[in-house]
C-alpha cells in the first residue's frame, strides 16, 4: 500500500469523512482509511443540530440526506414520567435558514458523506491502521497498515475513543465514565412526533423521537448490570416496570416488549483530551472527545472539528511544509478546544438535571428544568448554544436564576445578544 498523499485519514467515521470533506474541499490529496469492510448500523449519531447541517449543506450533503428521507424535527422538549411539558426550546425561533433537528440512521449519515466526497478523495476500507510513521524529527509523517506505510503530510486521528493514534501520539485524555447506560431500541409503527422528547423519571433519563419509515428510537436510563440476565421471557416483567416509572409510555409497552431481541446497551462517558494536535497529528471526534448521548452534541462537534480545521488550513493554500503547517495546527487547537471545554460542560450540566437520581439531585434537577423553561432569556441561550450556532455560557447568576433562587428581572425577553 506504498502511498504519498497530502492528508491521510485513521475512521471513516462521521468526524473522519467530515475531515475528508473539510479538507479534500482545499483541494488537498486525502486518503480516508477504515478497518470495518462495511458501514454497520448502530444506535448513535442520528441527531443533527442546526449548526451541524449548515456545514453539511455547504458540503452538498444535507441535501443528499433529504433525499434518502432524513425528518425535520421542530423541538427539544424536557417532559416529566407523565409526559408534561417541564421545558420546550422550539428551533423554529433560531435564526438560522435550517431552524429544525435533522434526524436520520447513523449508517445513512454516513453513506450520505461518503456520496458526496469531493474528487481528490480516496476512501479505502477494510485497512487497519497499526501506527504512526514518523520522520527524523519525530514528527508525525504517515501511517503504518497491514500492508504497508502510507507518508503524508498531516494525519488525522479518527479512530474512535481508543484511538491507536491518539496512544502512540502520547496524548493524553481525561476520561469520566457516568455511572449508568443507556438501553436503546428501535420502535416500528410509530406515529411520527415533531419533537425530541426527554423524560425526567424516578429510573432517571428516557428519551424517544421519531425516525424515518415510522420507526422511533427510544433511550432508557439503565444500571451497568440491570438487562445482562433479563432474557426474552422475563422481557414483559421489565417493561411493566418501565411503563410504572413512565407512565408516558404506557401506549409503547408491546412495541418495547416486541424491540427486545435487539435492544443495545450503551456505556456513556465524558472525556477531552489534553490537546488535539501533536506533531502534524490531528485528533478529530472520539478521538479527542465525548459527552453524553443524551445531549445531542457529539456528532455534531465532530463535524464543526473538521469545518474548523479547513478554515484555519485555508490560508495554507495546500501547503503544508512543517514551519507553516504546525502553528495553524497549534491555534486551531487552543481555540478548538475551549470550544469544546464549553459543550462538554454545558453538556453535563443538562444531563446531570435529569440522569442524577440521589434524592437531592433529582429535586434540583427538576426544579431547574421548570424555572429554565419558565425564562425566556435563558431557556433560548441554552437552546442557542445546543444548535452549534454560538457560545454564551451561562453565568452563575444564571445559575441562580434556573435555581429560582433569585428572581430574573430579564426572563421575559431574548438575551440582549440575539435582538
Amino acid at each position: 500500500m506504498s502511498t504519498d498523499v497530502d492528508v491521510v485519514v485513521s475512521g471513516a467515521g462521521v468526524a473522519g469523512l467530515a475531515a475528508a470533506h473539510a479538507l479534500g474541499g482545499l483541494g488537498l490529496r486525502v486518503l480516508v482509511l477504515d478497518k470495518q469492510r462495511e458501514i454497520r448500523a448502530v444506535p448513535k449519531g442520528e441527531l443533527l443540530q442546526p449548526g451541524a447541517t449548515n456545514v453539511l449543506a455547504d458540503w452538498g450533503v444535507a441535501d443528499g440526506l433529504a433525499a434518502d428521507g432524513a425528518l425535520r424535527l421542530s423541538a427539544l422538549v424536557a417532559r416529566d414520567a407523565r409526559g408534561a411539558p417541564l421545558m420546550t426550546m422550539d428551533y423554529r425561533v433560531l435564526p438560522t435558514e435550517r431552524p429544525w433537528l435533522l434526524v436520520h440512521d447513523y449508517h445513512v449519515i454516513l453513506a450520505a458523506l461518503a456520496r458526496a466526497l469531493p474528487a481528490s478523495v480516496e476512501l479505502r476500507r477494510g485497512v487497519v491502521v497499526r501506527e504512526l510513521v514518523r520522520d527524523e524529527h519525530g514528527r508525525a509523517a504517515g501511517v503504518r497498515t497491514d500492508g504497508g506505510d502510507v507518508t503524508a503530510g498531516l494525519v488525522v486521528a479518527a479512530d474512535g475513543v481508543s484511538s491507536r493514534l491518539r496512544r502512540d501520539a502520547g496524548i493524553g485524555i481525561e476520561r469520566t465514565d457516568y455511572p449508568h447506560r443507556l438501553a436503546a431500541f428501535e420502535l416500528t409503527g410509530q406515529p411520527l412526533t415533531e419533537d425530541v422528547s426527554t423524560y425526567a423519571t424516578s429510573r432517571g433519563l428516557a428519551m424517544r423521537y421519531s425516525l424515518p419509515g415510522g420507526r422511533a428510537r427510544l433511550y432508557v436510563q439503565v444500571g451497568p448490570d440491570e438487562l445482562r440476565r433479563v432474557g426474552v421471557d422475563a422481557a414483559a416483567g421489565w417493561v411493566d416496570g418501565l411503563v410504572r416509572d413512565v407512565p408516558a409510555f404506557a401506549s409503547l409497552r408491546e412495541d418495547v416488549v416486541r424491540a427486545w431481541p435487539t435492544r443495545q446497551v450503551l456505556p456513556v462517558s465524558r472525556a477531552l483530551s489534553a490537546s488535539l494536535t501533536a506533531d502534524e497529528l490531528v485528533l478529530i471526534g472520539e478521538s479527542a472527545h465525548a459527552v453524553h448521548p443524551a445531549a445531542g452534541q457529539g456528532m455534531n462537534s465532530s463535524i464543526v472539528d473538521a469545518a474548523s480545521l479547513g478554515a484555519r488550513l485555508r490560508a495554507l493554500d495546500g501547503d503544508l511544509s512543517p514551519e507553516l503547517l504546525g502553528p495553524r495546527l497549534r491555534a486551531w487547537s487552543a481555540e478548538r478546544r475551549r470550544a469544546l471545554v464549553h459543550v462538554g460542560t454545558t453538556s453535563h450540566n443538562a444531563t446531570r438535571m435529569i440522569t442524577d437520581l440521589s434524592p437531592f439531585g433529582r429535586a434540583i434537577g427538576r426544579r431547574a428544568l421548570r424555572k429554565t423553561g419558565g425564562n425566556r432569556r435563558l431557556s433560548y441561550t441554552i437552546m442557542h448554544n445546543m444548535a452549534g450556532l454560538g457560545q454564551h455560557p451561562l453565568k452563575p447568576l444564571d445559575r441562580l436564576h434556573q435555581l429560582g433562587v433569585l428572581p430574573d428581572p430579564r426572563g421575559g425577553r431574548l438575551p440582549g445578544w440575539a435582538r
